[in-house]
Parts: C-alpha cells; sequence; structure tokens
C-alpha cells in the first residue's frame, strides 16, 4: 500500500510541473518503453550530418558553441552548471545554442526560450543565448559540445561543426544497472570528443580508462544564495538530503545510519530534504521539508549541526554550499568525492550504517572539532568563483579548437 502512495505522489508532482507529457516521459523512463526499436531509434542511426561551408562563411569569425541537452526538469543539478557556464561563455566572448535532444514537453522554440530564461533567470543572465526546442534545425557551429550520455550518440554523428567537446559531470554509466543503457553511456567514452569534466576524478577516470583527453574545472557555490548565517538555538540536528528515486544518492543507507543515531540519543532533530519521504515508515523525529528552494535550502543546512549526504559517483555541489551555509558537510569516503574533501574539512566515513552513526555521533559530542571543520570548509569557498571557472573553460575550449 506504501508503494502505491508514494507512486502516486510521485505521479502528481510530476504532473503538476510537467503535464501528461511529463508523465507519459517518466513512466517510458521508469519502466521501459515497449516500442524498442522506436525507443532507442537514436543509438543505431548512422546518418551522419554534414559539414556545411555555407553555413561555416555565414557564421562569421565569431566562436560558436552549439550545447546538445538531453530533455531536463526543474529538480535536475546538472542542466543549472551547463547553463551557468553557457551564460558566462557568452559573457566572455563566444555564443552559445541550446538545443534540446530527445525532447518532449515544449512544442516550440519559443516556449522553449521562454521556460529558460523565466525558470533560470539567476542563473542565465546573458540575454544573447538562443534556444532551441530540437535539433532538427540544428546549424553550423565552430564546436558542439555534447552533455548527457545520450547527447553523444547525436554529435556523434554531427559533422557540421569544427570540434566535438564532451562536457561530463559524472559518470553516467553507474547511473543504471549492467545492461544496455550501462554499456551504450560507458560506449560514449570511445567517441573522441575532448573532455570538460566536473572535478579531477572524472578528468583521471576517463582519460585512464578511456583514452579520453580531458581537462576538469571546480565546482563553486552563488554565494548570494548560500550564505553565512548563525545556528539559531542549541537543538542538536542533522540535515540529510533525501532522495529516494536517486539509487546513487543511498537513501536507505543514510535511514540506516539515522536510526540508529536517534535510538542512542532521542534528543536528535533530523531534517529530511530533496524530495517528499512522507510515505516511508520512518520511526525516529524528524522534519519532511520535501523539495525546497535553494534560499530555504541555505537556511536549513546553517540551522543543522552536521549536514550528511550520500554520494556513490562524482560529487555534487551540495559539499560546497553547505559549507558556505556556515555547516559541516559528513559523506561517504572514495575517490569520487575526495577530490575535493578530506578528514580536515569533512567527516567522512564508510558504508556501514553503524560506522556512520559512531563517527556523526562522535563529532556531535566534540563541538571543538565540529567547529574546526566547520572552519576549514568556509576557507575552502571563500575564493571560488563560477566566473573563474568559465575562464578556464573558455581557454581550454579556445587551446583545443
Amino acid at each position: 500500500m506504501l508503494g502505491l502512495i508514494d507512486f502516486i505522489r510521485k505521479v502528481f508532482h510530476i504532473f503538476k510541473t510537467h503535464g501528461i507529457r511529463g508523465v507519459k516521459a517518466a513512466v517510458d523512463s521508469s519502466y521501459g518503453n515497449s516500442d524498442i526499436i522506436h525507443g532507442y531509434s537514436w543509438i543505431s542511426d548512422d546518418l551522419v550530418i554534414v559539414y556545411n561551408e555555407k553555413q561555416k562563411l555565414e557564421n562569421g569569425d565569431t566562436i560558436t558553441l552549439n550545447w546538445i541537452l538531453p530533455d531536463f526538469d526543474l529538480g535536475s543539478g546538472g542542466p543549472v552548471t551547463i547553463l551557468r557556464f553557457v551564460s558566462n561563455l557568452e559573457d566572455l566572448g563566444f555564443h552559445n545554442r541550446i538545443y534540446l535532444f530527445g525532447g518532449k514537453r515544449f512544442n516550440d522554440n519559443k516556449s522553449f526560450h521562454s521556460f529558460l530564461y523565466t525558470s533560470y533567470a539567476k542563473i542565465l543572465t546573458n540575454p544573447n543565448v538562443e534556444a532551441f526546442s530540437d535539433v532538427i534545425s540544428i546549424k553550423y557551429a565552430t564546436a558542439t559540445v555534447a552533455t548527457g550520455w545520450q547527447t553523444a550518440y547525436f554529435v556523434k554523428r554531427f559533422n557540421n561543426t569544427e570540434r566535438k567537446f564532451y562536457f561530463v559531470q559524472d559518470f553516467e554509466p553507474y547511473f543504471y544497472p549492467m545492461g544496455s543503457e550501462f554499456l551504450w553511456a560507458e560506449e560514449t567514452y570511445k567517441f573522441g570528443f575532448t573532455g570538460i569534466t566536473a572535478g579531477d576524478w572524472l578528468k583521471e577516470k576517463l582519460s585512464d580508462e578511456y583514452g579520453m583527453k580531458t581537462e576538469s574545472f571546480h565546482f563553486a557555490v552563488d554565494k548570494k544564495v548560500y550564505k553565512h548565517r548563525e545556528k539559531e538555538d542549541k537543538t542538536k540536528r542533522i540535515f540529510f538530503y533525501a532522495r529516494p528515486t536517486t539509487a546513487r544518492r543511498a537513501f536507505e543507507m543514510g535511514i540506516l545510519a539515522l536510526n540508529e543515531i536517534c535510538k542512542r540519543d532521542k534528543n536528535i532533530e533530523v531534517v529530511f530534504a530533496g524530495w517528499d519521504i512522507g510515505s516511508y515508515i520512518i520511526p525516529f523525529k524528524y522534519r519532511n521539508e520535501g523539495i525546497v528552494s535553494e534560499d530555504r535550502l541555505s537556511y536549513l543546512y546553517s540551522q543543522c549541526d552536521i549536514c550528511m549526504l550520500m554520494s556513490a559517483t562524482n560529487l555534487s555541489l551540495l559539499p560546497l554550499e553547505i559549507m558556505a551555509s556556515n555547516s559541516v558537510v559528513a559523506t561517504t569516503r572514495g575517490a569520487n568525492n575526495e577530490w575535493l574533501l578530506d578528514d580536515e574539512n569533512a567527516i567522512l566515513f564508510g558504508n556501514n550504517p553503524v560506522e556512520i552513526a559512531n563517527t556523526i555521533i562522535s563529532y556531535l559530542n566534540n563541538s571543538v572539532a565540529l567547529d574546526e571543520k566547520r572552519k576549514k570548509g568556509a576557507e575552502i569557498v571563500e575564493d571560488l568563483s563560477w566566473k573563474k571557472e568559465a575562464e578556464k573553460v573558455y581557454a581550454y575550449i579556445c587551446k583545443n579548437i
């Protein structure tokens, strides 16, 4: 019964934000499309889009980038980072076009353009970025950038461009069980694109294991949103980034650890955000914040002594946003996280819920050690800037065109 209730909640949320088309897309994505030939036709499509000299001449001397994005919704973090770079690169002198690959939610370019500039107004600040709801009318560009692994299959056969880049934010094969989609995602790293990766773990992994030419950018944080606030009370409080719909967020591991923590100290309050977890049986005291705004998220971080998040693949932006909000990050050990985090600036633990509980409780009872990590975290974010990272990517693209 609980599974049915949770399913209905998810469907209703998707319907409110994306309508019936969004519900259909989610169902197809979650349970597989029965029309395999049509649903995956882009995998075997080998029709090459050829080089067009006339379009190149019309383009002039301006360096133009075509960014190919898979369809996405407002809860997705990956597109936010892409749009930050697109806007900053436009400021730096590149001209950027965004194309949706496989999009189903927008009927025309105008509606997609409006969606981007309305929903991401604080991020996509340069008004000159073009937006197209489909790749059907894609034009020549100096370079074309694949983003999600699905888009790499289109970019592979798009030859109306001088160079091909791959903007990689995570090791996407890990998003799937070992099977067709795992193998198809992994195959894209062998396409010969030049990689631009989120952090050094991906840079080294793609270079060492797949022979990709790669350069990395590091994460930054929007300090206008994620800002230092003092904790307003003395209640022991733990934040947990709860994403039961995202396997790599290890929701079950977190729940078991939190249950162990709260059994030992019943005065600890737990704050959940990231998803509505109201349908789950959780025996300890908690607040279910669900999906919240960035401003609210920063406030919640600041009111918690420790912010716990699980990351089984590449690190996300959350740790830096937590640090900027004057709290302490707690996450799993691993090369995927430790290219940025270490035992000085974060609480790191293994994958055993009891070990996690032991570690968290030891820091909750040691305010001096906790404050030291909070201080080190604040030092990390102090000089970070998305503009600096965009300048690094700008130089790398210029060098490889």
